[in-house]
């Protein structure tokens, strides 16, 4: 099992932080979702659980929170400290270097708010959903607020030219065989890296949906697992999956890791199949993720990814695909539902 200090330590590099302040949408995200709603933080208590290095405090007390819980776990909360005292809000900002799930529940009042960026690659890598889900149950009021609030994890199918068609030729040498071995080794673990849009082969479906206002950890055990059909919106080779997240703000603004948006730190999570498919236009693909918890390591997921039969698949009505079943079951929707 991972020694849970050196998970907290893995959060001391400021390479890390200096990534992350520099990822424009999350800090922009973040920073409107909390000042451009000062009503709702206006003389209200605030916790900020991971706060790492406390910008998310400092912009809860500029939005006029009348005291923020700024709780840190690793040594960063020394840092903390120091960047509350730059910006004069040592008044309001109290650092507190615990873990969440130590801190006593007599000792910290209830809160009207929890802020927290407790994202990973493919939304739960890190497993830091759960101490949210913690820190609601522990010190949010009924009635409070979380930002974000719902998280929603995005999946395509679509085709990898990188590990596929680079191989093909290579100045002139044919290095098919290398590109099979590298795609065996790849098929093992999901791939972190931008994808064109280009080589996205269907409309996303949504693997998964999460409101933290009534989530439980147990929930978090199993992540997706439902079929999912995609007719294919062009010709191409499908040789992996796509996955991104949103998470939304409870004005209803959004931080999305989409490829149609603006790159992030986070980039999109790319499964690499270890041959490719030719695919046409309107061809059903169906598949099956599933992210399990780990056994022995609960900040750990297993994502198992399984392709399945479109034909013995049940299709979401109305379906887009050429096969006959979906075409008359479209017609029909059309004739007799409008």
């Amino acid at each position: 099992m991972e020694d849970s200090d050196d998970y907290f330590r893995s959060y001391e590099e400021m390479d890390v932080h200096y990534l992350m302040l520099n990822d424009h949408p999350r800090m922009i995200a973040y920073k409107n979702a909390i000042k451009n709603n000062a009503e709702l933080f206006k003389n209200k208590i605030v916790m900020d659980v991971g706060a790492g290095t406390g910008i998310l405090s400092v912009f809860c007390a500029q939005a006029g929170a009348s005291k923020v819980f700024a709780v840190e776990a690793s040594n960063l909360s020394k840092l903390i400290e120091k960047i509350v005292d730059e910006n004069n809000f040592t008044d309001i900002i109290k650092v507190i270097h615990s873990k969440l799930e130590d801190i006593d529940c007599n000792t910290v009042e209830k809160v009207d708010i929890i802020v927290s960026e407790w994202m990973g690659f493919y939304l739960v890598h890190e497993g830091m959903l759960d101490t949210v889900l913690l820190a609601r149950n522990k010190f949010l009021k009924p009635d409070g607020l979380l930002f974000p609030c719902i998280a929603k994890l995005h999946a395509v199918p679509c085709q990898i030219p990188e590990y596929f068609d680079f191989f093909n030729d290579i100045y002139d040498v044919k290095m098919k065989s290398f590109g099979d071995n590298i795609r065996r080794e790849k098929s093992s673990k999901p791939e972190i890296m931008t994808i064109k849009t280009d080589n996205i082969l269907a409309e996303e479906k949504i693997l998964a949906w999460i409101d933290l206002n009534t989530a439980t950890i147990e929930d978090c055990n199993l992540i997706g697992g439902q079929d999912l059909v995609f007719p294919c919106t062009k010709d191409g080779n499908f040789s992996g999956t796509c996955i991104w997240f949103d998470v939304e703000f409870p004005d209803g603004s959004i931080l999305s890791t989409s490829p149609y948006e603006t790159p992030t730190h986070w980039k999109q999570t790319i499964i690499i199949l270890p041959n490719q498919q030719e695919v046409v236009k309107d061809e059903p693909i169906a598949f099956r993720i599933s992210l399990k918890r780990d056994k022995t390591n609960k900040r750990r997921y297993n994502l198992e990814f399984n392709i399945l039969n479109p034909e013995t698949t049940e299709h979401d009505l109305p379906c887009d695909c050429f096969m006959t079943k979906c075409i008359v079951a479209k017609q029909y929707i059309e004739n007799h539902c409008q």
